[in-house]
């Protein structure tokens, strides 16, 4: 299936969706509030409608999980070998607040293993896109990019730096005194870390397997990995001893995303 798959016209979709979002990005808008409070917008629903009625039409056989879709039960969905898994604007405080951190995801499944990733920054004219066994790429560079980094890098979250990722990034402070951080919002920081401009990321709070799935086809693609966190596993052993460490695995019963580090 991955090889009928043609990544440019995923890039070309999201492109699309891009157009819609930044329409309504430029313009005063309504927010409504979910269940959760998180925030949602009239953007979120129409890259939402333009991205499935694209890929239904392309693929007609592989299913759809998205984050403003009707979640499917899971005794359906434990059955897919590939699908699409979309958020069709991750970060949506950030588009809110109009701070151009925000991201358009479009990822392919294998099962639990994300396999290819478009990540769209229309605010910034970012696009990420990976697809397993042909390398990842920034705006058609190849990644990781070739950078010259003065600092140790830590990128963490803009709207929702917990305790746990704020003793984390302490305790690598020990080896890397001029250690330098960063926040971002959205997958944009799984990015960071396949280009190669942050070390590491660490997410010690909730996050949902759309919002990370496409950044992290990127991730794997680039050389890189997304780990399970655990709290037994010192923040230098993710760096140095990575045996012990298990990759994010995705389409669980529950989509809530384990705690995790990508580096």
């Amino acid at each position: 299936m991955l090889e009928k798959i043609e990544l440019e016209k995923i890039v070309e979709i999201a492109k699309d969706a891009g157009e819609v979002v930044m329409e309504i990005y430029k313009r005063d808008f309504a927010v409504e509030y979910k269940d959760d409070k998180s925030p949602l917008t009239e953007a979120d629903l129409k890259a939402n409608e333009l991205i499935c009625s694209t890929l239904k039409k392309l693929y007609p056989a592989i299913p759809i999980m998205s984050e403003e879709n009707k979640e499917v039960e899971y005794g359906i969905r434990k059955g897919w070998d590939y699908y699409w898994c979309i958020d069709p604007i991750d970060g949506t405080k950030e588009f809110v607040k109009k701070n151009d951190e925000f991201t358009i995801n479009i990822a392919l499944m294998k099962k639990d293993t994300p396999v290819l990733g478009v990540v769209y920054a229309p605010a910034i004219g970012k696009i990420y896109s990976a697809k397993k066994g042909c390398g990842a790429y920034l705006n058609f560079q190849k990644l990781p990019l070739k950078l010259e980094k003065k600092h140790f890098t830590v990128v963490a979250s803009k709207s929702h730096l917990s305790d746990e990722t704020k003793a984390f990034i302490e305790a690598l402070k020990q080896k890397h005194p001029n250690l330098e951080a960063n926040s971002r919002g959205s997958s944009l920081k799984l990015c960071m870390v396949a280009e190669g401009s942050a070390d590491i990321y660490p997410r010690v709070s909730p996050t949902m397997e759309w919002d990370t799935a496409a950044a992290d086809a990127i991730v794997r693609e680039a050389g890189k990995m997304t780990y399970i966190y655990d709290e037994s596993i010192s923040a230098l052993e993710y760096l140095e001893n990575q045996d012990r460490l298990k990759p994010v695995v995705y389409n669980k019963e529950n989509l809530l995303n384990s705690f995790f580090i990508v580096c």
